[in-house]
């Protein structure tokens, strides 16, 4: 799939802000018509969102639409009216508070019958991000269900709220951590998701970090999530674009070392042995299918 190490989230409601969304160096552009959209300028924001897709003579990279959730009277407007008027140039929809497969599933269907009315030559992926307790136990069951499904997402503002988790900072979203808990507070969650997500050849995406102005804190947060197998990152200002893209871009250090992973590699299977060694150690068939991962990354990405 291509990356997203970066996603970047734009009001729908804020015209002058998607023309220079897309001239950022985001991987995705993702309209927003959930929480940046307040109660009153919802119908306004789906019909900017819609005018602003529709004028695009081809977009530079893939487009992503946030739909308000499904227990609100905004999200299956939002999922009908923008899907019919402007599908051709979606290449994603994500869904917000995703609690069990019959959301994903009532989502597909509506979809398909779009389809299959406008005749799309392309299919309308699916984002489902997790926000709730429900949502993280059934992660597992909702990461399988449905073909259109491209990432799982953490949401971690909701779903502190959902656990009742300590509020620490004003946005909610990651700041100030190390404050209140030794180590990572959302470790498990992540992982989860992370690997529910990798067990269905998924992308994991990680929350936004709050503080837009704390390059140095979005940097450690990034990284942890890097760490821990996440894909890439939402951006909520485009001053975090470049510090998120570099966290989740292989470094020359890191493409090298895949390289003589898969030379070694290659070169065991042609010579009919099933060992590997790199540099003196052995190396086994997991490694061998990150670097190889890795190395499509760097591809895809004009590094190679």
């Amino acid at each position: 799939m291509t990356p997203r190490r970066s996603i970047l989230s734009v009001p729908g409601h804020v015209a002058k802000m998607h023309a220079k969304a897309l001239k950022s160096d985001a991987d995705i552009i993702m309209l927003d018509l959930e929480d940046s959209v307040p109660p009153d300028a919802k119908e306004k924001a789906r019909h900017q969102v819609i005018a602003t897709l529709q004028a695009l003579e081809g977009a530079s990279r893939p487009l992503a639409v946030r739909i308000n959730a499904l227990d609100t009277p905004y999200g299956y407007r939002d999922l009908l009216e923008t899907a019919e008027a402007a599908g051709d140039r979606i290449d994603t929809v994500v869904v917000p508070k995703v609690n069990s497969v019959g959301d994903i599933h009532f989502v597909e269907r509506l979809i398909e019958g779009i389809e299959l009315h406008k005749r799309f030559d392309r299919a309308i992926g699916i984002e489902a991000s997790i926000e709730t307790a429900e949502g993280l136990s059934e992660v597992k069951a909702i990461a399988t269900a449905s073909a259109r499904l491209r990432t799982l997402v953490f949401g971690i503002a909701d779903y502190a709220a959902s656990v009742g988790a300590r509020l620490v900072s004003l946005s909610g979203h990651g700041e100030k951590e190390e404050a209140i808990y030794p180590g990572h507070r959302w470790h498990h969650a992540l992982s989860r998701i992370v690997m529910a997500a990798k067990a269905n050849d998924l992308m994991a995406i990680d929350a936004p970090y709050g503080n837009f102005k704390d390059e140095t804190g979005l940097e450690h947060a990034a990284g942890m999530a890097c760490a821990l197998g996440c894909d890439g990152k939402w951006a909520i200002h485009p001053v975090q674009i470049d510090t998120i893209n570099r966290v989740f871009t292989p470094s020359r250090e890191d493409i090298e070392r895949a390289h003589r992973i898969i030379a070694a590699d290659d070169a065991a299977r042609s010579g009919g042995r099933g060992a590997v060694a790199v540099d003196g150690r052995m190396v086994d068939q997991a490694t061998v299918r990150l670097a190889r991962r890795l190395q499509a990354q760097a591809r895809h990405l004009g590094l190679l």
